[in-house]
């Protein structure tokens, strides 16, 4: 039997509490998210049925690398393809600023200028899914990122275009896991946190 791929995002940050979207600024986990890192280590054992995972990646955001770190995981490859969307002029703006002049604005209806368009973070999506399929089978394949692009890994495992990623939720510091049922891929979880 096949490994499982494990998501984790991040911790929280000052700009993941305040709303601001962070794609390419690296900012620093909260003593709060540090705390959430940490528990959530604990809660990916359990998932893993107390299994080390095969291969774990990571975004290169410190936020992340952080985040794997005090979850008690060893980084095995940073790879850029697990970066967080790139929302290029909409970086650091929550979405009331960025809709008092573009109404109606959300990254998943909306381009974000100078940054990546659905297509382009779809197309990241897929390369990383098809690696950390390879890598099953050798067990679970844990990738540790950012809110909205795990989405966009959850829409895609299950053949969903990215832009579908916005029926899903992902908070700081959760799991998610990515399965099959008799051959199919299937979400096994979505965004389960532990109680620190």
């Amino acid at each position: 039997m096949s490994g499982r791929v494990h998501l984790l995002r991040h911790g929280e940050t000052e700009w993941s509490v305040s709303g601001r979207h962070t794609g390419r600024t690296d900012i620093p986990l909260t003593d709060h998210g540090r705390h959430l890192a940490g528990a959530a280590g604990n809660l990916g054992v359990r998932l893993r049925g107390g299994a080390a995972p095969a291969l774990v990646l990571s975004s290169p955001r410190s936020r992340a690398l952080v985040t794997a770190e005090l979850a008690g995981l060893t980084v095995d490859r940073v790879d850029e393809r697990l970066a967080e969307w790139d929302y290029g002029d909409c970086e650091g703006l929550t979405t009331p600023q960025i809709r008092e002049t573009t109404p109606g604005w959300t990254v998943w209806s909306h381009p974000c200028p100078n940054g990546e368009d659905a297509a382009q973070v779809q197309a990241r999506a897929d390369a990383v899914l098809a690696d950390a399929r390879a890598a099953r089978a050798d067990g679970d394949v844990v990738l540790v990122g950012h809110g909205h692009f795990s989405r966009v890994l959850l829409a895609r495992w299950i053949g969903l275009p990215a832009t579908e990623g916005v029926r899903f939720t992902m908070d700081a510091a959760a799991w998610s896991v990515l399965g099959d049922e008799r051959g199919e891929p299937s979400l096994v979880h979505v965004n389960l946190r532990a109680v620190p």
